[in-house]
């Protein structure tokens, strides 16, 4: 298949602002983590802002580094709701609660559910496990606490995009291992599971679709350091020793993105170990794509399709 004409637009347009920048941005490998954040931020920004939602609140939690920054979006129903705890993506280097501001707001919105967003710990300020930590701690926060908000703690879910659909798979499995707390569902967005980076596509789509292979170089360095193993299960999911019982999964894949193969070989054990999954490979779109559903009839599908399987999911 060829690009989606909307995306080749999108990436033209992209590749000409560089250019015309007074200061086109060096490669990413020259990149500090401040510079990956000011632009991944100016890209959100140029999404423009998500649907309206009944209630968007911030707030801390303790956790096991320090407090976490949460942000829990509501839906306009006065019925108990399910809740999808979702970690943003970025390579646990870059992003936080408002790049992914409009996302949640898509999935409150279309799923009727409530969303906690969660503002884990980056490297490499904070490098593996912290991502890893403070997500199960918010996990565990939601389990304990979210009926104060309307949720219905039986009827929990994980989710997130690239890096966290990373956080969302491994809290996955830690939740099962650990007896709890118990999951409706997992939502993994075009995730990056398997850090040793030996996927075909990883290859075939090295360069030039917005996230290239020395994007996902310059993340795995600064994340793992010296304190952690590609083929950790907590840094690659894929890893798990098993991953039987675990909750059943929608995995969003993109026909030209690096992370492609891993999402498919993930549904895969999934499917093989006796756990319910849906693959789903959108044809001509790229790494990013269901956060630019402003702009892509793509990434829209890929929202609307999500939105449809929590409702299932929570129903």
């Amino acid at each position: 298949m060829a690009l989606d004409p909307e995306v080749q637009a999108f990436l033209e347009a992209q590749t000409e602002a560089a250019a015309a920048a007074e200061e086109p941005p060096p490669p990413i490998m020259e990149q500090t983590p401040e510079m990956g954040r000011e632009g991944y931020q100016a890209l959100a920004e140029a999404v423009g802002p998500g649907p309206d939602v009944a209630a968007a609140t911030d707030r801390s939690i303790p956790g096991p580094g320090g407090d976490i920054g949460l942000r829990i979006y509501r839906p306009d129903t006065t019925e108990a709701s399910g809740t999808l705890v979702y970690y943003h993506g970025g390579g646990m280097v870059i992003g936080d609660l408002d790049t992914h501001d409009h996302a949640c707001r898509e999935l409150c919105a279309g799923a009727r559910c409530i969303v906690v967003s969660v503002d884990y710990r980056l490297a490499p300020e904070n490098p593996f496990p912290a991502a890893v930590d403070d997500s199960f701690a918010a996990l565990e926060w939601v389990a304990n606490n979210i009926s104060e908000v309307g949720g219905d703690t039986s009827r929990i879910a994980v989710g997130g995009d690239s890096a966290g659909g990373t956080l969302a798979a491994a809290v996955a499995i830690r939740a099962r291992d650990a007896g709890g707390p118990k999951l409706a569902f997992q939502l993994l967005i075009y995730p990056w599971l398997d850090m040793t980076m030996a996927s075909a596509s990883i290859d075939e789509n090295a360069d030039g679709y917005v996230l290239t292979r020395d994007h996902l170089v310059w993340f795995r360095d600064h994340y793992l350091g010296d304190l952690g193993s590609s083929n950790d299960p907590m840094v690659s999911p894929i890893f798990a020793s098993s991953h039987a019982d675990l909750p059943p999964a929608l995995v969003i894949t993109a026909e030209f993105d690096p992370l492609r193969d891993e999402g498919r070989a993930y549904a895969d054990k999934l499917s093989s170990s006796g756990v319910e999954v849906k693959l789903s490979n959108y044809d001509g779109m790229i790494h990013v794509f269901f956060q630019l559903s402003a702009i892509l009839d793509g990434g829209r599908r890929a929202v609307d399709e999500a939105c449809a399987a929590l409702r299932d999911a929570f129903s």
